[in-house]
């Protein structure tokens, strides 16, 4: 460690970027995520499943169907080959939904370079097998250092400049403790530095991935109460309730309850609560208002990550018995055909709890079964 020769104060350590990046995904985020590497010079090549979307990035420098309106640097590169992609690469990111992530790291077994870093962008808890993203890619690509990146960045608020961060989470070994300015995460965290994105570093792979997996069932549950007509003293009592559950299901696998207070966690949370942009609050909302899922953004499939993992966070919670009431709600509603007042009714009469979890305190609720009225009912 340096130290300052007149104050004495330590000062940064120095890290060198990867110069040839790989990110695998050429939706919104993963176009985002290859601008803002390419903005200091690294070399990014961009894969996409679609050959069209990226021969358009090639020709015009923009990704039109996902990222509108935005001009990407000159330098990246696009490919629908996963060997063009990967074969100079020095590292990876992979931002491929999560429902697809395991197929695409199968697809790139054969043509991976041996040994270098990967970090996941995709959020969620596998259906069946309740893996992390991060333990997916352990399971197909052996051999290689996985973290993770995740926190509050809409795709087109990173891509147009706007100042945001996230939390970059890496295991960290003896070896990257000893020389913390080679480890995977150090050099990744500079690669994607610019003067308007910065990440926060983190050893808590754990308490990062379950932060990013559960925010988008809360923010269906956001949703769903403002689109049925509640307003923010029911939204923030979602976001600190649907926090807690976070905490919760991360210390049960052994993450820290402070990670979730991050920019992954309650970051993250925040920001997909409060705005439509987020596809989670979307469909929440058109749910509220009392539309069928088939009818949900004007009838085109569109994938909506909380959808899923209301299943596999639930299932993952049952097995660990971890209570996760505002999670079961949304699952309840989206795939056990509950209706959404008396769903959130039972919620809200739950016995009563203490807040400090060294309390222990719980009493019946004395409205249990009521009904919540609906916004035509409530008194004026």
């Amino acid at each position: 460690m340096k130290f300052d020769q007149l104050t004495g104060e330590s000062l940064p350590r120095s890290a060198h970027p990867y110069r040839r990046l790989a990110v695998i995904g050429a939706g919104a985020y993963g176009t985002a995520l290859a601008h803002v590497a390419a903005q200091d010079g690294t070399q990014v090549s961009l894969w996409s499943r679609r050959p069209e979307i990226a021969r358009l990035i090639n020709e015009t420098s923009q990704n039109a169907e996902y990222l509108p309106g935005v001009q990407l640097a000159a330098s990246i590169t696009a490919s629908d080959d996963l060997l063009t992609v990967l074969r100079d690469a020095d590292a990876v990111m992979l931002v491929v939904p999560s429902h697809a992530l395991r197929q695409t790291a199968r697809e790139m077994r054969a043509v991976l370079p041996p040994g270098i870093p990967i970090t996941v962008c995709a959020k969620g808890i596998e259906a069946g097998s309740g893996l992390l993203m991060s333990q997916i890619i352990e399971d197909e690509l052996p051999g290689h250092t996985v973290g993770a990146l995740s926190g509050p960045t809409f795709a087109k608020e990173l891509a147009a400049g706007h100042p945001s961060a996230a939390t970059l989470a890496f295991s960290f070994d003896q070896a990257d403790r000893l020389d913390p300015e080679n480890s995977a995460a150090a050099r990744m965290a500079v690669t994607l530095a610019t003067p308007a994105f910065r990440t926060y570093l983190s050893d808590d792979l754990v308490g990062v991935e379950i932060g990013g997996a559960v925010k988008n069932v809360i923010a269906i549950a956001c949703g769903m109460m403002r689109g049925a007509g509640f307003a923010e003293n029911t939204r923030a009592a979602l976001i600190a309730r649907g926090l807690d559950e976070m905490k919760a299901l991360a210390e049960a696998l052994g993450g820290r309850r402070e990670t979730v207070t991050g920019l992954s966690g309650i970051g993250d949370l925040t920001l997909t609560c409060s705005s439509t942009t987020s596809r989670n609050m979307s469909l929440g909302v058109q749910l509220g208002q009392g539309s069928v899922r088939s009818d949900c953004f004007g009838g085109k499939p569109t994938v909506v990550e909380g959808e899923a993992n209301a299943i596999s966070v639930t299932d993952l919670a049952r097995k660990l018995y971890v209570p996760m009431p505002i999670c079961e709600t949304v699952r309840g509603i989206l795939h056990d055909d509950q209706p959404i007042t008396e769903s959130f009714a039972r919620l809200w009469s739950e016995p009563i709890e203490s807040e400090p979890r060294a309390m222990s305190l719980t009493f019946a609720h004395p409205t249990a079964l009521a009904e919540i009225c609906t916004v035509e009912e409530r008194p004026r």
